[in-house]
């Protein structure tokens, strides 16, 4: 049915696990508050739990659908029936759903399970199973899937049988007023203020998940290497010893140790994209970066060194490719924006996500 004239317009509806610190589509959905916020939008947020603490919290009109007692398995199935119960209730549309549900107008994949399963090399049990079929009905009783990179349209495809001229690729912003470089001077201070040493090749693994970061083969590759180098770990504490790693603990000024090292290196075995290889380049460091993951198909040029993660001897050609240019005095970028093939603005994401939202109201005759 058309609106009437003058009709309030319909909320715009977010739904996530949670507005938190936490994983990638956490701090994807902040990233988007954030966003909104300085638009003067303040968006409806259904979600498990929120951290009450964060500004966010503020600034959008918070739906908790708690699923404490439940089994681990249940709780995105729950969470998804009450979700559809609410957008029948208030007439919500288009919701745009983060996480896994049934609910979604505007499906927003920045990862396919079955594709983490094959990556893993791991067996679906029972779980993975209900997770997979949940994660097939948030995709395809969508209108539009928004993929976070070409490779997770090709995983759509694959996986789950989405039909192609239902994904658009819109590869996840960064904010660029945070991850921007400074003067080599100011780089100099925040080296010496890490600890670091000025005559090593500094190398950084940002990671929560050791395993799939694939520090076993950074370890290997540098730990215990007879060149001038250093691998640092920023966020979760590191179990193994060799003498040239070194923990940095948790870091919530990640840009300034992207600032400070030489080289930010990722060896996943699974990356739908990988924030922390833009997020890198942006401040001026290049990413040594295993092929196969998503944030490769934006970064190019002097930014990028590229190995295959599992070949050994390629990631040693890589590091002594950066170790080549550190001797030379040519690692540092000179021009990070150059070297992306994107652009990775919030506003430009946001204008193209609100795009897809003003459609989707046209259809449906809503304001």
């Amino acid at each position: 049915m058309p609106a009437a004239a003058g009709a309030t317009p319909p909320p715009l509806v977010l739904a996530n696990h949670g507005l938190r610190h936490s994983g990638g589509i956490e701090r994807y959905l902040l990233t988007l508050v954030d966003a909104l916020h300085a638009r003067a939008i303040r968006p409806t947020v259904v979600a498990r739990r929120f951290e009450r603490s964060l500004p966010e919290y503020g600034w959008v009109d918070p739906v908790a659908v708690p699923t404490f007692g439940l089994p681990a398995a249940l709780r995105d199935r729950w969470f998804s029936r009450r979700l559809v119960a609410l957008k029948r209730r208030h007439g919500w549309y288009p919701v745009i759903g983060l996480n896994q549900t049934r609910a979604s107008d505007i499906a927003i994949c920045g990862s396919t399970h079955p594709g983490w399963l094959a990556a893993s090399g791991r067996a679906p049990d029972w779980r993975d199973r209900m997770a997979s079929a949940l994660e097939h009905d948030h995709f395809n009783g969508a209108a539009v899937v928004i993929a976070h990179s070409r490779l997770m349209a090709r995983q759509l495809v694959q996986h789950h049988g989405v039909a192609a001229d239902r994904i658009e690729v819109l590869h996840p912003p960064v904010d660029t007023r945070r991850f921007h470089p400074v003067s080599a001077e100011q780089r100099r201070a925040l080296r010496r203020a890490l600890g670091l040493p000025p005559d090593r090749l500094v190398f950084l693994l940002a990671s929560t998940g050791h395993a799939r970061k694939g520090l076993d083969l950074l370890v290997r590759a540098l730990g215990h290497s007879t060149e001038p180098v250093l691998l640092v770990v920023a966020g979760r504490p590191v179990e193994v010893r060799a003498p040239n790693l070194r923990w940095l603990g948790y870091r919530s000024d990640i840009e300034d140790v992207y600032r400070a090292v030489d080289c930010t290196v990722m060896a996943s075995r699974f990356e739908p994209f990988g924030l922390v290889g833009v997020e890198s380049v942006l401040c001026g460091t290049p990413l040594v970066g295993a092929r196969g993951m998503g944030c490769l198909e934006v970064i190019g040029g002097d930014a990028l060194l590229p190995f295959d993660a599992g070949d050994a001897a390629s990631l040693d050609a890589a590091i002594a490719q950066a170790l080549g240019r550190w001797r030379a005095g040519r690692l540092a970028l000179a021009d990070p924006r150059a070297a992306l093939r994107y652009d990775p603005s919030v506003d430009a994401h946001l204008d193209a996500l609100l795009g897809w939202v003003a459609r989707l109201r046209a259809s449906a005759a809503l304001p």
